[in-house]
């Protein structure tokens, strides 16, 4: 289990969403995606972050991204939480079984308490790591950073 990096391909993970479809990381080639790690479901600061998703969804849309939210919750704990929630467009993954692989395999699973870390990990459309950062566990993202990552990469791809 090693941190990821800047400029590293991410590995690939299949994942259950809240409505129980697979995702599979490498259909989102030739988008930009965004990992957004959080301990646990039925959270405030958790719902907190779920929800900013949520509300960016058009401007993730606009800047060719999909964001992600990601715990180690079961599906039908995602479920509940996404309806309790309002969340309609953001998938909300399953790391469950086994428990928490796609975090430990990102270096930001937290073995003491059986969570992941609070952490956005954004991949360009080649699926190399652009942006990578962990927060405290109570500290809510910001979502002005995020946003002003996925603008300097379009600006960068249009340049191409």
């Amino acid at each position: 289990m090693t941190e990821i990096e800047i400029g590293d391909k991410i590995q690939d993970f299949r994942l259950r969403d809240q409505k129980e479809k697979e995702v599979h990381l490498d259909d989102f080639r030739g988008k930009n995606v965004l990992l957004s790690f959080h301990p646990l479901a039925w959270t405030r600061v958790c719902a907190e972050q779920m929800k900013a998703l949520e509300e960016n969804y058009e401007l993730f849309d606009n800047l060719n991204t999909v964001a992600f939210g990601i715990s180690v919750d079961p599906v039908p704990s995602k479920r509940a939480w996404a309806r309790e929630l309002g969340i309609t467009h953001i998938k909300l993954l399953s790391d469950f079984w086994p428990h928490g692989e796609v975090a430990r395999e990102y270096g930001i699973f937290r073995e003491k308490e059986g969570v992941s870390e609070r952490a956005n990990i954004i991949i360009d459309e080649e699926q190399k790591v652009i942006f990578f950062k962990v927060f405290p566990a109570h500290e809510l993202p910001d979502m002005a950073e995020i946003t002003k990552v996925l603008e300097t990469q379009g600006e960068t791809e249009r340049k191409k």
